[in-house]
């Protein structure tokens, strides 16, 4: 049973070129509709993105899943997004092609509008605000355009995005502290990422500042503070030592001794060269431990120290002693803990610091930029640049829809039919058909000899023909192993220019393949009209025409008689050669050795029967030959003036009639599919080259139509009346084979 018919099914129009009846993509709504065409009806289903004769950037886009190959349902979503951004008065542009897109044409929906708005700013940064419609001049370079613009909607902002100077000081610093995002146009800038991690930085800094404020304990000395306790940290732990190694001597008196360098350690000392600041010396007690006495042990902060510490304990008991406690000379236990008390409460606060880069800004700056507001600036910059993507991203749209507009009906006639290539190359009643004999798109046979095929690479001159099936491949060996079931004659051709390379498969199908073979030069012109040196490298051999086919069997006995001839000349050549050769050394070496040079052999001596069997052999092939001649001519004449055409019909038949034949079912069956799925193609259906479509793509060498021709050539070659003296020799003996038979009453 047939399916339903589709509620609203789009009534297709067809063509017939190549053996198959190709659909008509005249109109908007064609294309529109393509999804309802079965599939089966289409003449292509895959086609790569290189390699084509067309803008692969296109391709690239029409390609979503990026692997390589446009496939149907992917030239049907490019129409609809296409045709979804047009007015519905201006879908007719894409079955036009136009060139440019007046802006008119873009819709006012939620689809179209961003689009509008994006080619209006495209054309206002190039200075074109007054132009009405767009093209890709204007809109292949989006790309620079975006990242030229100050605020270019990637939401990062740079020094150059603002004229004002405090706001690019701020950009400077937010840099500097936190780093920074590369923005579409290449600089550093600050992204909202980023001003947000320099503000938090910068608040939470600030309340650790202000805590200190809050707190007098904190910063006893005030803004001395910070370097009384680098100060004091620089000696605490030797400062503990020392103190420890008193309380231990105090607990035994015999450990004072112990707990002092021995006369041993100095002398180990002795033997070195000696630096107050060497960690051997840092390494003893800051001072003497002596013996408890009556007083409280104290550590002398001015005389007997360890050298290797008396300058961090001078610092020590000018920045913290003498403030916190006043002048002293010595230090008590009861007074170190005494500082170590006052001194607390700043290192529980500077424990709980925040460490960021943003502090190298110091406090008063980072005060300024929250107080001022700039900080709340900077963000309002980014979020006017991030405010602006989608319109900066409509750009790219544009492009998008400049080129489907500008590509989708040519991929069309490329992809569902081939009219392209059925209309092209002359073919001007292929071109009247597919397009309703010239009255319904307008271009039939206006461009019937421009219209090329997107896989038609160009055009290669070659043996006196020019052949406009030229398609690209990559590798010919492996091209020509799906090729050969087209049944065309394809040569393929290396060609260069400038150092470019590139190798082409090229259909001849008009003329014969006598001179074709490896090696032979010629000349390609692309589509581009650039020449290129061609050299044959590979020819896949198939009948090119019948009349190549009517003469090939003559053609080969021809041959055959020639190689024949040939080689046994060379043969007989060779054997004197040798002869020659052989004589001319021995008589050297006679020489050389002092003796006469050997007589030359006696001729042989003539042995009559040995020839008289000869003649007689030779008379007697003559003969037979001269009777079978007579005879066919007898019987030739024996014949009715009616039958002599038939019966020389008959013997051509027989001789060409089985090579005609074949090559007439090679050449009907030659189908273009083949060439194009061995470059990765999926040809659907059956695209046939027949005789007369193929004679136009290979065009044979003739003179202009009303050129003046002069026969006479000097140096053409005397032509012998060979051919009269052989029928004159059979008439005459035909006529003694008749007289003959006359005189014996036969």
């Amino acid at each position: 049973m047939n399916a339903p018919a589709h509620p609203h099914a789009h009534t297709w129009k067809f063509f017939r070129a190549g053996g198959f009846d190709q659909v008509r993509l005249d109109a908007a709504a064609d294309l529109l509709h393509l999804e309802q065409l079965d599939q089966k009806l289409w003449v292509a289903l895959s086609c790569p993105v290189k390699g084509l004769e067309f803008d692969e950037k296109t391709l690239a886009l029409i390609d979503t899943d990026h692997d390589g190959h446009v496939r149907a349902p992917e030239l049907i979503a490019a129409l609809h997004w296409a045709g979804e951004r047009l007015t519905a008065t201006h879908r007719e542009l894409l079955a036009r092609g136009a060139a440019r897109l007046p802006l008119a044409a873009i819709g006012d929906d939620a689809a179209g509008a961003p689009l509008a708005a994006a080619a209006r700013r495209i054309l206002a940064v190039l200075g074109k605000a007054d132009q009405e419609d767009i093209g890709l001049e204007e809109t292949q370079g989006h790309a620079e355009l975006v990242a030229g613009a100050p605020l270019n909607g990637d939401g990062v902002v740079t020094a150059a995005s603002t004229d004002d100077e405090a706001l690019k000081a701020l950009i400077a610093e937010v840099i500097g502290s936190v780093g920074s995002t590369p923005d579409l146009s290449g600089e550093p800038g600050v992204a909202a990422d980023l001003l947000e991690r320099f503000v938090a930085d910068s608040d939470a800094w600030l309340a650790w500042q202000h805590t200190a404020d809050a707190d007098p304990a904190v910063r006893p000395l005030g803004d001395a503070t910070e370097a009384a306790w680098d100060a004091l940290e620089a000696v605490r732990a030797k400062i503990d030592d020392w103190f420890a190694r008193v309380r231990l001597a105090a607990y035994d008196e015999a450990a004072a001794t112990a707990l002092n360098p021995s006369g041993d350690d100095f002398r180990l000392l002795s033997a070195t060269v000696l630096s107050a600041q060497a960690e051997s010396i840092a390494a003893l007690p800051l001072a003497k431990v002596a013996a408890p006495g009556a007083a409280e042990p104290a550590l002398p902060l001015a005389a007997a120290l360890n050298p290797a510490w008396a300058e961090r304990l001078a610092a020590f008991a000018a920045q913290v002693v003498a403030p916190l406690l006043g002048q002293r000379t010595a230090l008590s236990a009861s007074d170190w803990q005494s500082l170590q008390d006052k001194l607390a409460p700043y290192g529980a606060w500077r424990a709980q610091a925040v460490d960021t880069p943003v502090a190298a800004l110091g406090r008063e700056r980072l005060t300024e930029l929250r107080d001022s507001g700039l900080r709340d600036k900077l963000a309002e910059l980014i979020a006017a640049d991030a405010a602006l993507a989608p319109e900066f991203a409509a750009f790219a749209d544009v492009d998008r829809l400049v080129r489907y507009v500008r590509d989708l009906a040519k991929l069309a006639h490329n992809f569902v039919s081939f009219r392209d290539f059925y209309t092209a190359v002359g073919n001007e009643r292929a071109a009247e058909v597919a397009n309703g004999n010239g009255n319904g798109n307008g271009v039939g046979i206006q461009l019937g000899k421009q219209l090329r095929a997107v896989f038609q690479a160009g055009t290669l001159f070659l043996d006196g023909r020019s052949c406009d099936l030229c398609v690209k491949v990559d590798n010919a060996d492996k091209h020509a192993a799906t090729a050969t079931l087209s049944r065309l004659c394809l040569v393929y051709c290396e060609c260069v220019r400038n150092g470019e390379r590139m190798t082409i498969a090229a259909a001849f199908t008009s003329g014969d393949s006598d001179q074709l073979m490896v090696g032979r030069n010629g000349v390609f012109y692309d589509r581009k009209g650039r020449d290129w040196d061609a050299v044959v490298v590979k020819i896949l051999d198939h009948p090119i025409s019948l009349r190549q086919a009517f003469w090939q069997p003559y053609r080969k006995a021809a041959k055959a008689v020639s190689d024949a001839a040939q080689k046994f000349a060379a043969t007989r050549a060779q054997a004197r050669d040798n002869q020659m050769a052989a004589t001319a050394v021995a008589n050297t070496t006679k020489t050389l050795e002092g003796g006469a040079p050997p007589a030359p052999p006696p001729p042989p001596a003539f042995d009559a029967a040995k020839f008289a069997g000869i003649f007689a052999a030779i008379g007697l092939a003559i003969g037979a030959v001269g009777t079978a001649i007579a005879t066919v001519i007898t019987g030739f004449l024996g014949l009715k003036w009616w039958q002599m055409p038939l019966a020389v019909g008959g013997i051509v038949l027989l001789i060409s009639g089985p090579a005609v034949l074949l090559a007439w079912f090679k050449l009907r069956s030659r189908t273009l599919g083949p060439i194009l799925d061995a470059n990765g193609w999926a040809v659907n259906a059956r695209a046939k080259i027949n005789i007369p479509f193929g004679t136009s793509l290979t065009q044979l060498a003739k003179l202009p139509e009303g050129a003046e021709r002069s026969l006479s050539d000097p140096y053409a070659e005397k032509k012998q009346p060979w051919g009269f003296y052989l029928f004159m020799l059979i008439v005459a003996g035909a006529l003694l084979f008749w007289v003959a038979r006359s005189l014996s009453g036969g």
